[in-house]
């Protein structure tokens, strides 16, 4: 009889889900003494670490006194609903992080519900109790009130609390007395979780996730729901439409510490990785060759934004990037589709133009940056939300619940920028020092409003937000009341036009940047667009002047994240984004045709 507890960590980002995870590998000595490993092991990628959010969920597993634990990863941002609903499948029981001083926040929110759903059982661990300010007891009973609301059973509000700090590698059942290790915590797995039960009967699994190898090919990850699967036995494959496939395992893995073993067979309720099989998808079932019975499909929440996708047309295309082909970008998107099932791609009336449907602006902007980063060459549009019509043709629209906090001083600014774009204030109550305020808003409303909500707080607010449901349309939002700079000319910027320039806006680029026609190069003072030649050098003359000569004194470039550039472009404009740069230009770069087609619009 195999011992198997199946977790999964769920938590807000950054609350310090990975960092447990670390401690859980260290105390369960996976590494030997000589060994050395970074922080954060599971956030193997570039682009989690740099941000320090899990965007791909991961799975470990660990021995603690005969009992095998088997950790899931899962991301913390709801715009990653798609993995962590899927991923849920796979475990008895979650443990649910939550920050001492923060408490629950919306993301945790969502994906405890998805959890309390699927009747998992939960073990709440309140992190970081050696914050200043932190307030445990309060947190634990916010918790309780959470699942209370959220509909749990009576079994799972009886859950078990344990308090500690990841990072300082102790838990304890009382916030107040500091042990020195994670034991605790580890002891309230192997007791309170259910062990993963044993079906018996023909070979059941569902495909959770995947994996990839160069040698192998594609692999599949997922829970054996019942039965036995065996090395080299022949199966069959029901497909979500319900077609089916006959197909043959090669290879069984599971997963052990960091790495996978090869076995002969797998019992129901252990995670594997099966290699050999052709042609499937996540949410596919691998079943008896014989009599196929398929489990209930993972269902996904829908896409609430699109953004166009197309290839890089600019003056400067192809002079960073490796990829820049409409057959290369095809590829790659329809490859994306195979594993992040919440992502759809349409292909347009134009071959090189693409409509990429997602969960929101960091959604997005993680596939944009992963493209970037692999040596692709792309431009994209402005996002734009998805709306929906009812039964009687009323336009509906997807509105997100947003949570901000803020210094008391600036609430008050936060609140004016919220509402202008039709946010409506349902909480307001302090936190700590901090003003803690919570919308209703437009999923439209919130693109561009980052920026304007850490402007108006110098950067001190912490704003956060998920879906909550389609309602009928709030009508028009304001949207950027400045224009574009946009330059005339293609060729590197001199200091001395852009100094001579200050006056009209703000500038994206620095003296000496190459820019070309059409490009946009900052920020107008007023609502419309400004064409500007800052190539132009000084006019030299052999006269010299105590007071004509004075030094040039530039005011830096504004600097841009992807997401927030994303946000900032126009609709009639496209970011174009290379492994190198992300600059912004108008979509029609000649002047004279910007203004016929604006001429034909009005």
């Amino acid at each position: 009889m195999q011992n198997i507890r199946n977790i999964a960590i769920i938590a807000h980002v950054d609350h310090g889900k990975t960092t447990l995870v670390d401690k859980i590998i260290h105390a369960s000595k996976l590494f030997d003494e000589h060994q050395q490993f970074d922080d954060l092991i599971l956030d193997n990628n570039d682009l989690e670490r740099e941000r320090g959010i899990t965007i791909v969920s991961k799975n470990v597993s660990v021995r603690y006194k005969d009992v095998k634990i088997n950790i899931i990863d899962t991301p913390g941002h709801a715009d990653f609903g798609g993995e962590v609903e899927r991923v849920l499948k796979m475990a008895d029981g979650v443990l649910l992080l939550v920050d001492a001083f923060e408490g629950a926040m919306p993301q945790t929110r969502f994906v405890l519900g998805k959890a309390i759903d699927l009747g998992l059982k939960p073990i709440v661990v309140v992190n970081k109790v050696d914050k200043e300010n932190c307030r445990p007891d309060e947190v634990h009973e916010q918790v309780f009130d959470l699942m209370f609301n959220l509909g749990a059973t009576e079994d799972q509000l009886d859950f078990v609390t344990l308090y500690g700090s990841s990072k300082q590698g102790w838990m304890s059942t009382d916030w107040k007395v500091k042990t020195d290790s994670i034991i605790p915590l580890l002891d309230a797995v192997v007791e309170s979780i259910p062990a993963a039960p044993q079906l018996e009967g023909t070979p059941q699994m569902q495909v959770t996730s995947l994996d990839y190898s160069s040698f192998v090919g594609r692999i599949a990850i997922g829970r054996v729901h019942r039965g036995t699967l065996k090395e080299g036995a022949n199966m069959s494959l029901i497909k979500r439409d319900g077609t089916i496939k006959k197909v043959k395992i090669k290879e069984l893995q599971v997963f052990e510490g960091l790495g996978k073993n090869k076995v002969a067979e797998v019992s129901s309720g252990e995670i594997c990785a099966v290699t050999g099989i052709e042609g499937f998808d996540i949410g596919d079932t691998l079943a008896d060759a014989e009599n196929p019975e398929a489990l209930a499909t993972i269902s996904i929440d829908e896409p609430t934004m699109n953004m166009l996708f197309t290839i890089n047309n600019s003056p400067f295309f192809g002079k960073e990037g490796k990829f820049v082909t409409s057959r290369h970008l095809r590829d790659r998107l329809f490859k994306e589709t195979e594993k992040n099932l919440a992502l759809r791609v349409k292909e347009t009336d134009r071959e090189d133009t693409f409509l990429v449907y997602g969960r929101g602006i960091l959604h997005l902007s993680v596939l944009i940056e992963t493209m970037r980063r692999e040596g692709f060459e792309l431009q994209v549009g402005q996002p734009q939300v998805l709306f929906r019509e009812d039964e009687d043709g009323n336009r509906l629209e997807p509105i997100e619940h947003l949570v901000v906090d803020v210094p008391e001083e600036t609430a008050g600014k936060v609140i004016e920028l919220v509402t202008m774009r039709k946010g409506e204030l349902t909480i307001m109550e302090p936190k700590g020092d901090l003003q803690h305020l919570e919308f209703n808003i437009p999923a439209r409303g919130l693109i561009g409003l980052r920026n304007n909500v850490l402007t108006a707080t110098a950067g001190e607010a912490i704003m956060n937000h998920r879906f909550s449901a389609y309602e009928p349309y709030k009508g028009t939002i304001p949207g950027r009341i400045s224009g574009s700079l946009i330059s005339m000319e293609t060729g590197p910027g001199t200091a001395y036009t852009i100094d001579k320039m200050q006056d009209r806006g703000e500038f994206f680029v620095d003296p000496g940047e190459e820019v070309y026609a059409g490009q946009v190069i900052g920020e107008h003072t007023r609502p419309n667009d400004l064409t500007i030649n800052i190539q132009k050098g000084k006019k030299l003359t052999n006269m010299r002047a105590s007071g004509s000569d004075e030094n040039v004194k530039i005011v830096p470039k504004r600097q841009f994240s992807l997401e927030e550039a994303m946000e900032y472009i126009q609709k009639d404009e496209y970011l174009e984004v290379t492994p190198k740069s992300v600059r912004m230009r108008k979509i029609l770069l000649d002047e004279n045709e910007r203004l016929r087609s604006a001429k034909k619009v009005d």
